[in-house]
């Protein structure tokens, strides 16, 4: 990867992201990045910042290995701030940092803190910069993720159904919702590149119903699709058993038991994706080293279910699963905003 040459439209689309995040030339950016970063995604943030004469300082961390016995991917709460209470003082008193951690700081023990500070945290997935430049930075897709959230803080419950047979109830009173378009330019928020999602954090005791994923669903936690059904049960919002014959099953059942942790068992959050520039192949495409799955999380029309951390409930754990769902209907209050995986 180190010796692949950097392609014009992928540091164009690092220009563009920057300056759709308003970043000027008075502000303290810092570029945050660990020994295991992608290191063409940290040369290509250096040279867009360069391009637009921002000046920048870089902050590395030596990569800290998981604390769990499964292996961990695609979590979306970076370790590498743990134990290291002078360099979150420092992210505190930035105006502006780009996340290129292996895992990102959305679900980060510290991000809270860092955001309280009035910082904002442009998150850069952890993918080949290709798939980063296919999915342009589309202000459409700001007004759709607007648009969704609104409903979303309005409803008092979400209610998603399938063929295949799911069934899940959300409480959505007193639920936090956020939406991703993939740019920040505000002080004290978060967003990721790819974007074009909106979640939900549902509060303590909110999710209740079954899941049922089918073959052509999505694992982005093993990066994989789905190739036999599993039936999630799901009560006051832990899974309380994973149903199914097939491999999936098998491979979800015991990877979940391997974090000793009965919040890896917990509902992360919920929504869906309004991206249309997203590929459903996107998986078949790329090596998995290559790819992180972000797109696939923004994919339009998937209904996303989560497992693991949700700061919103006061749940952290490293286990995690990111399931986009296809076909679903998604409706708030009886109102539909995706009808079998097309949204409205």
């Amino acid at each position: 990867m180190q010796d692949t040459p950097i392609q014009k439209q992928w540091l164009d689309a690092f220009v563009s992201l920057f300056s759709l995040c308003k970043a000027t030339s008075d502000e303290q950016i810092i570029i945050l990045t660990e020994s295991h970063s992608r290191q063409i995604n940290v040369m290509l943030a250096e040279l867009a910042l360069q391009q637009l004469s921002l000046p920048f300082d870089i902050t590395r961390i030596e990569t800290k290995p998981a604390s769990c016995a499964p292996i961990v991917r695609s979590t979306g709460a970076s370790n590498v701030l743990d134990g290291q209470p002078h360099i979150v003082e420092t992210l505190c008193k930035a105006d502006f940092i780009i996340d290129l951690t292996v895992e990102g700081l959305m679900h980060a023990r510290q991000t809270s803190d860092i955001l309280k500070s009035s910082a904002r945290i442009m998150t850069i997935s952890n993918e080949h910069p290709e798939i980063l430049a296919r999915l342009p930075l589309d202000p459409a897709i700001k007004d759709a993720v607007k648009t969704a959230v609104k409903a979303c803080r309005n409803a008092s419950e979400m209610h998603v159904t399938s063929t295949a047979g799911s069934n899940l109830r959300v409480v959505m009173a007193n639920t936090v919702t956020v939406g991703v378009w993939g740019w920040t330019d505000r002080p004290g928020t978060l967003a990721h590149w790819p974007g074009g999602l909106v979640v939900s954090f549902p509060r303590s005791s909110s999710t209740n119903g079954i899941l049922v994923f089918k073959p052509g669903d999505i694992n982005l936690t093993f990066k994989r699709y789905f190739e036999s059904e599993v039936r999630f049960h799901i009560t006051d919002d832990f899974v309380t058993h994973i149903d199914g014959d097939g491999t999936d099953a098998r491979l979800m059942r015991h990877y979940l038991a391997g974090f000793g942790d009965p919040l890896a068992y917990a509902t992360s959050h919920v929504g869906w994706g309004l991206n249309p520039h997203a590929r459903y192949e996107a998986l078949t495409m790329y090596d998995k080293d290559d790819l992180n799955g972000t797109e696939l999380r923004a994919l339009a029309g998937n209904f996303l279910f989560s497992t693991g951390a949700n700061e919103f409930a006061d749940r952290h754990t490293e286990g995690h699963f990111d399931l986009p769902m296809m076909d679903c209907t998604i409706t708030l209050d009886g109102t539909k905003m995706v009808a079998e995986g097309v949204i409205c």
